[in-house]
């Protein structure tokens, strides 16, 4: 599997870690394509912030965000395991 395999060559991002990459005990490729882009999103805003200096605000903004991807991951996790 290639999050296995992910995990054996380096350490997981933050995202990565965030969305629990690893976890897909159905093997779905479309869940494991979700939790990368999601992880990958958070990583983006991640480094944005690790790279400058933040207020507030801003600080306030990078938590909210943060939040909001991981529900929105969940969320697509769930439509896209939907079996009703």
């Amino acid at each position: 599997m290639i999050e296995e395999q992910l995990q054996n060559q380096r350490p997981m991002s933050f995202g990565e870690k965030l969305v629990g990459l690893t976890f897909n005990p159905s093997n779905d490729d479309k869940v494991s394509k979700a939790k990368r882009l999601c992880a990958e999103l958070m990583d983006l805003v991640d480094s944005e912030m690790q790279s400058r200096e933040n207020s507030r605000l801003s600080n306030y903004l990078y938590t909210h965000t943060v939040g909001e991807i991981l529900n929105a991951q969940m969320n697509v996790v769930k439509v896209l395991t939907l079996n009703y």
